[in-house]
């Protein structure tokens, strides 16, 4: 069977073709999470997630769009790179306030304060849905796809309102810093 001939049997619902799809891309996937992410178990369930993502959105491949490999890489790439975020995320939440070096300067503490609240104030200046957005990414560390399944919005929508919500938050931190 041919790449495009497993996508249409996934979205038929066969699942005959999701085991021949695992076993022609779930290593290539794996192998590519990998580089990423430097752990096998993490590339794994990465590759497992993007089988699962392919399976789902089988009916909705364009094939003008790339070929069925480069879209699976794709999707590798990017949940690999949600994941190491993620991670990253956790990480810098479990460690030590006090090594950052903010206590031994009490205007850093202050400066730190001060951007808390512009930040703050900026957010809520946001539209509902530019906030919404951004708040579902930052503080429920979610990717945009997962923003759009979450919310039922388009993930161009979702894509928009978080580039423009970001724009407005940057432009607003730097006119503000002066």
């Amino acid at each position: 069977m041919t790449d495009l001939e497993l996508v249409a049997a996934m979205a038929s619902g066969r699942q005959e073709a999701l085991r021949a799809f695992n076993q022609r891309y779930g290593n290539a996937i794996a192998v590519v999470a990998e580089r990423i992410l430097a752990s096998r178990a993490d590339a794994e369930e990465v590759a497992a997630d993007v089988l699962w993502q392919a399976w789902r959105d089988a009916a909705r491949f364009d094939r003008s769009r790339g070929s069925v490999g480069a879209w699976l890489m794709m999707l590798a790439r990017s949940r690999a790179i949600d994941r190491l975020r993620s991670r990253k995320t956790r990480e810098r939440s479990v460690e030590d306030p006090g090594e950052i070096g903010h206590d031994d300067d009490p205007s850093q503490a202050i400066f730190s304060a001060e951007r808390k609240q512009q930040v703050s104030r900026i957010l809520a200046e946001l539209k509902e849905g530019e906030r919404e957005v951004l708040e579902l990414a930052y503080f429920s560390d979610l990717s945009q796809a997962e923003i759009a399944e979450r919310t039922g919005l388009p993930l161009g929508t979702v894509k928009t309102r978080m580039r423009t919500a970001l724009i407005k938050l940057r432009d607003s931190l730097a006119g503000r810093a002066d």
